[in-house]
């Protein structure tokens, strides 16, 4: 995964409650999808073997269990992740010592470790409950300068903060751009989306597509047509960031 193609920067995210749901749409895109997002919803209706066994079949998954624990428990957690052989496992970016303990606990393994920075649900209002005066993008910034810090591979953001997280750590780490929709459609509960072409003109690696793809009536066609925006946006070397 040193070049992606386009397809292959397409993460469809399976965020339904059953695995049999998640197979049919699985045998539905086909040979159209490479990579795939496992979430909390579905690891606990089995999702961990379905995991497995989308890596039998050759395809790349994304673990995105977002832990947040003391380090001793995200550090075992994540040595156990790395067991599993799956490419990409998220860890919430709030801290250093609990990142450097995911590092430990990744050791050799080629797991690829994501700082999630702010929730793409979020907004600077729901940031201000929570007693943070910083604007999404500010902390977006800052947690991705701690996850660079730490040793993490990447962060999770939105596609609004790509271009200021690039300018800040610099090619080579990785964006993974959830809250992508395209023009004029539903935004759903999200709040700081962006366009798959916007995503990756300004500095997103991957994007990560649920609903638009899952939900469409027909989700080979919505799925291509991601890739083709993504396709559109690459530099014509297709070379990483």
């Amino acid at each position: 995964m040193s070049s992606p193609s386009a397809t292959d920067r397409l993460i469809v995210a399976l965020d339904m409650p059953t695995v049999e749901e998640a197979q049919r749409l699985i045998v539905t895109l086909g040979d159209t999808v490479t990579f795939y997002k496992v979430g909390l919803e579905l690891l606990f209706a089995g999702g961990l073997d379905l995991a497995r066994a989308l890596k039998r079949d050759g395809k790349h998954v994304f673990l995105d269990m977002k832990l947040l624990d003391i380090g001793n428990t995200v550090e075992r957690a994540v040595a156990n992740a790395s067991e599993l052989g799956v490419d990409f496992l998220t860890v919430h970016g709030h801290d250093l010592k609990t990142m450097r303990a995911a590092v430990s606990g990744r050791g050799a393994s080629k797991l690829k470790l994501l700082a999630v920075t702010v929730l793409t649900n979020l907004s600077a209002d729901d940031l201000k409950q929570q007693g943070v005066s910083a604007s999404p993008a500010e902390l977006v910034v800052r947690r991705a300068v701690l996850a660079r810090e730490s040793g993490f591979d990447g962060v999770i953001a939105s596609g609004q903060e790509a271009a200021r997280i690039r300018e800040a750590v610099g090619p080579g780490f990785l964006i993974v751009t959830p809250g992508i929709r395209l023009t004029g459609s539903s935004t759903d509960d999200q709040e700081r989306i962006t366009t798959p072409g916007t995503a990756i003109s300004t500095g997103a690696d991957y994007i990560v597509v649920g609903r638009p793809i899952t939900q469409a009536d027909d989700p080979r066609l919505a799925a291509e047509t991601f890739v083709n925006h993504i396709a559109d946006a690459l530099p014509p070397s297709g070379a990483l960031n």
